[in-house]
């Protein structure tokens, strides 16, 4: 799993009725973009992540 900072980390809820979460990147602790991250939640809730296998990195998409 690679990612930049800004990217989106989508985690798959991974029991029946259990919505998907997203979360923005603010911080790749890393070597060349692997885990672990930082990552801030709508509420403003930040916290550390180790990605699982229901985890998927949403790449940000340049404007021109």
């Amino acid at each position: 799993m690679q990612a930049s900072v800004g990217d989106t980390l989508l985690f798959h809820g991974n029991v029946v009725g259990q919505r998907d979460r997203k979360a923005e990147i603010i911080e790749v602790r890393g070597h060349d973009g692997s885990p672990p991250y930082v990552v801030r939640f709508g509420d403003g809730h930040e916290q550390l992540v180790f990605p699982g296998p229901d985890a998927v990195v949403e790449p940000t998409v340049a404007s021109d």
